[in-house]
């Protein structure tokens, strides 16, 4: 029934592009509705999509054919995104979908950036669908348009050093410097990531992956590392911060399906994406005690954690959860649970 589900729900919402408004925000309902199916939450789905879809614009008509020898050119073109769908969609009605995504996952990589990572984290979501199994049309129609978003949106990162260093992901994290003014958007703060004297050498501060498993540590102690961070610092951008979490959580959940030679490449990408966005928008002070809620230390603390998420109907409450989920499940650390409940404080819903 929850297989049934969700690809009712990836159905609905492959008539809708991937962005809405007239800032070009990203479309998070097929991440959202993934969490809710995954978290044994599948009875909301639909009443959650009636509420979320409203704000949301049609997919754009596809006009300008992309293939193998002109793809280059369409590449980072937010107009081309239904072209791209239609590519990708064609590709898979072709190749295994692992094929297509280790194929393509090293030549968007570069991009990672794309919609402040919603690419990779929306690829993330449904490759970890698509790993749980049995494979179904609909949730590969669904990888062909978070690929496409994720190449239409392809956006690079500000130069940095590829990590040489010793750090563990959490230390490194609190080497990063931020940017002097904390205001504008997404481009005009990474533009000013650009220019940090610091930023190159913090990111190189990070130690190396020696091979494929460590690569999977160090992704893991990086999503617990962001994670509990957003408790601290959330309140700087409470949304553009859950991304931290989430984007590098996206890239740990596609690892299984990835020839493994992607496994330390894709951890210096998501670890150089995370750092800008922290670099961006984190505080350079911390939240005081008094701004935080009760560390949960009660029985069923998890279940509760999720059930407020999924009442309050923010995106990316719902999507911060879950990875605050997966951190508490891993480590047992309370503030896993505190952060995903500050973030429900934080972020208010729309009118």
């Amino acid at each position: 029934m929850s297989a049934g589900t969700l690809a009712e729900a990836y159905h609905r919402f492959h008539h809708t592009g991937p962005e809405w408004g007239e800032h070009e925000l990203s479309n998070h309902g097929p991440m959202a509705v993934e969490v809710l199916v995954r978290r044994g939450r599948g009875a909301e789905v639909h009443r959650w999509i009636d509420r979320y879809a409203r704000r949301l614009d049609d997919l754009p008509s596809a006009g300008d054919p992309i293939g193998d020898d002109n793809w280059t050119d369409a590449l980072g073109d937010g107009r081309r995104v239904a072209d791209w769908a239609s590519y990708f969609a064609r590709l898979l009605a072709e190749r295994p979908w692992r094929e297509v995504l280790g194929t393509w996952w090293p030549r968007l990589l570069p991009g990672i950036a794309a919609g402040t990572a919603h690419g990779v984290i929306r690829v993330g979501h449904v490759v970890r669908t698509l790993l749980a199994g049995p494979e179904n049309s609909v949730a590969v129609t669904e990888l062909a348009h978070g690929l496409a978003f994720w190449a239409a949106r392809s956006t690079a990162l500000p130069p940095a050093d590829e990590p040489v260093g010793r750090l563990e992901p959490g230390s490194a994290l609190d080497l990063v410097p931020r940017i002097p003014e904390q205001q504008g958007g997404v481009a005009a703060r990474l533009g000013q990531v650009a220019r940090l004297d610091g930023w190159p050498r913090s990111v190189g501060a990070l130690r190396p992956a020696t091979d494929p498993e460590d690569a999977r540590a160090r992704l893991t102690d990086l999503v617990t590392a962001a994670t509990l961070r957003y408790l601290r610092h959330g309140h700087g951008h409470p949304v553009l911060l859950v991304h931290t979490a989430t984007a590098p959580n996206a890239v740990l959940q596609a690892l299984p399906a990835l020839p493994t030679r992607l496994w330390a490449p894709s951890l210096s990408a998501v670890w150089t994406a995370t750092a800008a966005v922290f670099a961006g928008y984190a505080p350079t002070e911390p939240a005081p005690d008094s701004a935080l809620p009760t560390v949960p230390a009660w029985p069923d603390a998890l279940a509760e954690v999720l059930d407020r998420a999924v009442s309050h109907g923010d995106e990316h409450v719902i999507k911060f959860a879950d990875t605050a989920a997966d951190v508490y499940a891993r480590t047992g650390h309370p503030d896993a649970l505190a952060a995903a409940l500050h973030a429900a404080d934080l972020i208010k819903m729309p009118d």
